[in-house]
């Protein structure tokens, strides 16, 4: 099995779809574009193409990284969450421990969370833009976008509960993106989540076919404005 097959395994194994579906399709993929549209816009100084790895990158204030691939055929991490891994490692984290699509490297001392997609070859008309690769994962797996009801974000689920997460309405938000990370594999790699500094250890509610729950995770809000 190639790696970009692994890493599709390890991302569809135990995804759950936990957003709200209150919305009809079509209005959730067209307002989760626009809002998305308007994060680009607040943070176009912090976005930029990652030529190596063929994504678009978003740098939250902080430096963490959300990344999404120009292209799913072409790459075999169709998107990134990368952050620092100090406060993980101050709260216990045993890097050996964690799934084989969470890398370390030890140059930056930065942790990259790697999730497949699909394999799908993405066509543009002209030059892409940041903007035009979101759309075309959109179009390609409507299933992975969402609304989540309780926090009034729009969101991409990337596999095992992993998410990244940006405001419906920014001016109305203070929490404009969210990179939003299930606890357990880092709680199984040693880690004491109430201790990662500069991450919320909270219970979050979600909603299933009509039916709230909460959830344990792990939170990194930012406001852009």
């Amino acid at each position: 099995m190639n790696m970009k097959k692994t890493l599709l395994l390890a991302a569809t194994v135990g995804m759950t779809f936990v957003f709200s579906a209150c919305q009809s399709t079509d209005v959730v993929g067209k307002v989760a574009v626009s809002s998305f549209e308007e994060v680009l816009t607040a943070a176009s100084a912090n976005v930029t193409f990652d030529e190596e790895k063929n994504s678009w990158t978003l740098e939250s204030p902080a430096g963490d990284e959300f990344k999404w691939s120009k292209d799913f055929s072409a790459t075999e991490a169709d998107s990134i969450i990368e952050f620092d891994a100090a406060p993980f490692i101050g709260a216990g984290l045993d890097l050996a421990k964690l799934p084989e699509n969470y890398v370390y490297d030890s140059e930056t001392g930065r942790l990259a969370m790697n999730f497949a997609l699909g394999e799908e070859k993405f066509n543009y008309s002209g030059e892409a833009t940041p903007l035009d690769a979101f759309k075309k994962i959109v179009e390609t797996k409507r299933d992975l976008i969402g609304y989540h009801e309780a926090l009034d974000h729009y969101g991409i689920a990337l596999g095992e509960g992993n998410m990244f997460e940006w405001a419906k309405d920014m001016t109305k938000n203070d929490k404009d993106i969210v990179f939003v990370l299930n606890p357990q594999p880092f709680i199984d790699a040693g880690v004491n989540p109430d201790q990662v500094e500069g991450w919320v250890f909270a219970k979050v509610e979600m909603m299933e076919n009509g039916k709230k729950f909460e959830v344990d995770k792990l939170l990194r809000p930012f406001d852009l404005k």
